[in-house]
């Protein structure tokens, strides 16, 4: 559908792509993944037209649509929300705008009116408002938004009309650059399985490691001005790349041991003139050689040693007997809730349960109606949401805000932090007032972690950053010293931090004393993703009647819980390992079977006699095609799960 022939483009002498090739055919489910800079919305910009390339050709067959989804805000107008996802071609926005205007104008009777609408009526314009209208509520638009006027609405809501008018056009390429960086997270599972289920080929950017896993069959890397291909989604492209960079630095190594090895001959011997000639002749056997490139270093293990703040007293902050809500709809009533020095709680529960409502009264942003908030013993509360408002000096460049700081750091290594959160180069000359939403958000995260508080409140810290950045976001707050309350949809970045779980639903917490691996064996969760918005759990009776108690008494576990509950995370792990253990014993004998039947086909096919036999060959090769279809995903699905299973035993050593 879509090729891609020997593509080069260059920008002031800086090569982006040298002679790539790529090949996109319908169904296929494509992650362009690559570091920031590296070319992946120059790649974008290329397929759609936007740039020509400086060599090769880019051809898309004929009668294909490409849809696209930009990143940043798109532009909305007078059209209302429903109109917008409507608007598929420009003659239906047109013919949209004309019927609109007829009739506020009380001109719905006259020829022209009827003229379009029938063109309307015949391009199944009336037809796209219940598709639009279904897809609206699946991205969480209520009914009143479809006649909303777009500009009445955020940059979030509209981008999500813009979403909602690619999934109602259907096209045969989807495009999306950043798609889930303005969805919540039930809108976010209702698209994931929507795209799940999509008719065309998809080419998407995204940071969020859970949403490739599930939706990609190959991921694309843009690396030193090339393209390479790796069948499997992200977690089996990381294993993929790393086995393939081992190899290729064995490879260069081994090539400049040569190339070593031949110029100290040539210039031991050039000028004795018996030995000359052969000298000369090792020169040249270096210039034939194609060289090698020695692998990039990998810029996701980036790691820093942030400033650490000052420690805090045992009990960091409580909430006693609150009660707030918003005009006559009431949030919390009686809240108790304590949180003590060195937790990481992720809090969850459904859309509007009160999360970032309850960040809001920790932070102190939202004051209770009655009830208190206290803070303990040298705790100083920092608030992500806030710092992206409040803490930045619109005239101060970006590395003036940096430095910006009472810590003592050099300008380098502030340039270096700076750098990993996708300031770089000019960049960091820039003035406050031009950036992006997602801009100002990343350079207040790195004030924050350049002065940090002892008591770290986050709301959704991952948005707008790329894998590398929050990579590195996740090193520094690993070393963390202080204490960690956040809310966030990306999975993997809950699961490396969360040390306890708040599961948050109508005005009540309930605390889970473990990770959200934990978490999920105690509510017998079916989904990682679907169960950050479960409306509750299937909690045991003893984790229910201590949950209870803690929220009535807002007090911490006695010793004896703490070693109860110990032991049963202990059993929990041991249980979700033996399970683990089977699962990969069982995929490693289905991936053994496939290989079989693969080499049985393969010799099938190497016989002259097949070939005699009308058709035979012809079902053989479908056959093959299916077994080789069926063993890349389940060797993907082993060593996903190989994978996991490493992780679950490293963690049991570590515990033992």
């Amino acid at each position: 559908m879509l090729t891609i022939s020997e593509v080069s483009k260059s920008y002031g002498g800086r090569t982006l792509f040298k002679d790539v090739s790529l090949q996109v055919n319908r169904e296929d489910r494509i992650g362009l993944v690559g570091p920031n800079g590296a070319g992946k919305s120059t790649f974008f910009n290329l397929v759609l037209g936007h740039e020509q390339p400086d060599n090769g050709t880019i051809h898309a067959q004929r009668g294909s649509v490409l849809g696209y989804l930009p990143q940043e805000s798109a532009p909305a107008g007078d059209e209302t929300v429903l109109e917008l996802a409507t608007a598929i071609s420009d003659e239906i926005a047109a013919l949209q705008k004309k019927l609109k205007h007829s009739r506020a104008d009380g001109e719905d009777n006259g020829h022209d009116y009827h003229e379009a609408i029938a063109r309307f009526d015949e391009l199944g314009g009336h037809q796209l408002d219940a598709k639009a209208k279904s897809i609206l509520k699946g991205l969480s638009f209520r009914d009143r938004d479809f006649d909303r006027p777009a500009r009445e609405m955020s940059g979030g809501w509209v981008m999500r009309a813009y979403l909602a008018r690619l999934l109602v056009m259907e096209p045969d390429l989807l495009m999306l650059d950043e798609p889930t960086n303005h969805l919540d997270l039930e809108a976010l599972l209702w698209f994931q399985d929507y795209l799940m289920h999509y008719p065309g080929a998809i080419l998407m950017i995204s940071h969020d490691r859970e949403f490739l896993n599930h939706l990609v069959t190959s991921i694309v890397e843009i690396r030193q001005s090339r393209i390479f291909r790796y069948v499997g989604n992200y977690d089996r492209f990381l294993s993929q790349r790393e086995a393939s960079e081992a190899q290729l630095m064995a490879a260069y190594k081994n090539q400049q041991k040569d190339i070593a090895r031949l110029q100290e001959f040539a210039d031991r011997f050039r000028a004795k003139a018996s030995k000359a000639s052969q000298a000369q002749s090792k020169l040249k056997q270096i210039e034939r050689m194609d060289k090698i490139e020695a692998p990039t270093s990998d810029e996701r293990k980036i790691h820093f040693d942030f400033p650490q703040p000052q420690r805090s007293g045992q009990r960091v902050i409580s909430l006693k007997d609150v009660v707030f809500g918003y005009g006559a709809t009431p949030v919390y009533q009686g809240l108790n809730f304590e949180v003590e020095r060195g937790q990481r709680t992720v809090l969850v529960g459904p859309n509007g349960a009160g999360k970032s409502t309850l960040l809001k009264l920790l932070a102190g942003a939202l004051t209770p109606q009655s009830g208190t908030r206290e803070l303990g013993h040298n705790a100083k509360e920092g608030y992500y949401s806030q710092y992206r408002v409040e803490m930045l000096e619109p005239q101060r460049t970006v590395l003036e805000e940096a430095m910006e700081t009472p810590q003592r750091v050099t300008e380098q290594f502030i340039r270096t932090v700076l750098g990993s959160f996708l300031f770089r180069g000019d960049d960091v000359f820039k003035r406050v007032s031009v950036l992006s939403g997602g801009e100002k958000s990343r350079l207040a995260l790195v004030k924050l972690l350049l002065d940090p508080p002892n008591l770290l409140l986050m709301d959704e810290p991952t948005t707008h950053l790329d894998i590398p950045s929050i990579d590195a976001l996740l090193g520094a707050l690993k070393k963390f010293e202080g204490t960690l309350i956040f809310i966030s949809h990306d999975v993997y970045f809950i699961r490396q931090l969360a040390t306890t779980v708040a599961h948050v639903n109508a005005g009540r917490i309930t605390p889970y004393a473990g990770d959200y691996q934990y978490y999920l064996d105690k509510t017998a969760a079916t989904s990682a993703r679907a169960a950050l918005t479960a409306r509750g759990g299937q909690l045991m009776p003893s984790d229910s009647a201590r949950a209870a108690r803690e929220t009535e008494t807002g007090s911490g576990l006695s010793r004896k819980e703490q070693k109860r509950l110990e032991a049963e995370m202990r059993q929990s792990r041991s249980k979700g390992r033996k399970e683990q253990q089977q699962r990969v014993a069982r995929l490693e004998k289905e991936v053994t079977e496939l290989e079989s039947r693969l080499a049985e086909l393969t010799t099938e096919l190497e016989k002259p006699e097949t070939y005699a036999k009308a058709g035979a060959a012809m079902h053989l090769n479908r056959e093959l095609s299916g077994v080789q279809h069926a063993l890349d995903q389940r060797t993907a699905e082993w060593e996903t799960a190989s994978s996991k299973l490493a992780e679950i035993e490293a963690q049991e050593s570590g515990e033992s």
